[in-house]
């Protein structure tokens, strides 16, 4: 399972987009934007009326937590109604306007380790809810081994971690577990500290929480707290985390999701969003990521165990200063999907010489596929090729191959003959040879 995090904003709007569906006797009033700037938020509230009349809650959205002890939660305080929607433009402004320090772990109130710095682009504003902190509760899913689990507490809130073991009661389920069995079991297992006369909402809005997590393909579903008062629910908090590989599958019950870089990361390149783009709209899977574009030795590996190996071994050969990229085309790409890839590949790895005037080595690798057609892939890189050959040539590219798997023979043989007729140097070898000796094959022949 590929897991990619998504903002809250985006979690909130999934699950409200089909509330209905599972908690059809709560009610979410899902009043939430998520805006840029202060000027976005004066403009989203000609359209909400209730950022003008409600007290609210300002956060930024942009994948870590801990934000209420980073100081970067505005909310209400001793003075009743003093986050209005002036104070919240003016706040985001702020935080927005210079980069930020965001540490990741604490003891108590104190921060430990370095914090990441960065710019906050993104915030998440809502109504603020009273409450008591006798109505927050926890809950979450995520998969473990052959297990999706379950975990509940009667208590909510930043704590619920550090006392995990004493306030979360833990729950099991195999795939092959009957919707009746899993309604059991959660009912039967609610938290004691649930006030009795909770207790059977809280198993109910449990039931269609673990529904709503397995049917909607998310990786990882937490709500962190999420206040209940009689039918009516408020999610403060949530993170989410949604399978990948169900994104083309998913496309109208997901909507417009997007998958940002957290804070403290580089932004991604345009071709590596344009690869998870790719991704999302197939059943295969095809995943970049750049290391050092200027560096000399490129993969294009098929299978993702196979990429760490690739991956490990020229790190160890060669150095790991060396290895451009890492990634995978897998899962049975169509002849396309796999040109395009290679393309990427290609222009990437074309667009400057190496500085120190060594040509560049090409690995085309993997290990012996199990359903993959070999001569189908192979089809698209030879199409890459001739679409990028002379740039190839132009930084003296070697390349070698080592595949194994449905009609790998013809495969060798069509991308030797296509390269030998292009002019472009080419190894080629098969299941007989050790997955990574092509590695040391490239880097000897290199020299």
């Amino acid at each position: 399972m590929a897991q990619k995090a998504i903002r809250e904003y985006d979690a909130k709007s999934i699950l409200a987009k089909h509330w209905d569906k599972y908690f059809p006797n709560f009610t979410y009033a899902y009043e939430t934007v998520m805006v840029q700037n202060g000027a976005e938020l004066t403009e989203a509230a000609k359209a909400n009326a209730w950022l003008n009349d409600k007290m609210l809650v300002a956060k930024p959205d942009m994948l870590f937590g801990k934000r209420g002890k980073n100081d970067l939660v505005l909310f209400r305080d001793a003075k009743p109604g003093d986050v209005t929607l002036a104070k919240a433009t003016s706040w985001i402004n702020e935080k927005s306007s210079q980069k930020q320090e965001v540490f990741f772990s604490f003891d108590g109130d104190t921060p430990t380790g370095d914090a990441s710095v960065d710019m906050l682009t993104h915030f998440l504003v809502e109504p603020f809810m009273p409450h008591s902190q006798e109505e927050e509760y926890y809950i979450s899913a995520t998969c473990v081994g052959d297990n999706d689990m379950l975990y509940l507490s009667a208590e909510g809130g930043m704590e619920v971690e550090e006392g995990w073991d004493d306030k979360v009661t833990e729950l099991a389920f195999p795939i092959t577990a009957t919707e009746e069995e899993i309604a059991f079991k959660i009912r039967t297992n609610v938290p004691a500290d649930v006030a009795e006369k909770d207790k059977a909402q809280f198993a109910e809005f449990a039931v269609g929480f673990f529904k709503a997590y397995r049917e909607l393909n998310f990786a990882y579903l937490e709500i962190n707290p999420f206040v209940m008062q009689g039918n009516t629910i408020e999610l403060l908090d949530m993170v989410a985390k949604l399978d990948d590989t169900a994104g083309f599958m998913m496309v109208e019950e997901w909507g417009d999701v997007d998958y940002p870089t957290a804070f403290g990361m580089e932004e991604k390149s345009p071709e590596v969003i344009a690869v998870e783009e790719a991704d999302a709209k197939t059943g295969a899977s095809l995943k970049l990521t750049l290391l050092k574009p200027e560096a000399r030795i490129w993969t294009m590996v098929a299978g993702g165990g196979a990429s760490v190996v690739y991956a490990d071994t020229i790190a160890d050969m060669a150095g790991i200063e060396d290895l451009a990229n890492y990634g995978e085309y897998s899962g049975g790409p169509t002849t396309g999907e796999t040109k395009f890839y290679a393309e990427t590949l290609f222009d990437l790895m074309t667009r400057e010489k190496d500085p120190s005037g060594r040509g560049k080595v090409l690995i085309i690798g993997g290990a012996i596929a199990n359903f993959t057609d070999v001569a189908k892939t192979f089809t698209g890189i030879i199409q890459a090729f001739e679409n990028y050959q002379d740039k190839l040539k132009e930084i003296d590219v070697k390349i070698y191959v080592r595949r194994g798997g449905p009609n790998y023979e013809k495969g060798l043989k069509d991308i030797k003959e296509a390269a030998d007729e292009m002019g472009l140097y080419i190894e080629v070898y098969g299941p007989e040879t050790h997955v990574t000796d092509i590695v040391r094959m490239a880097l000897e022949g290199d020299k």
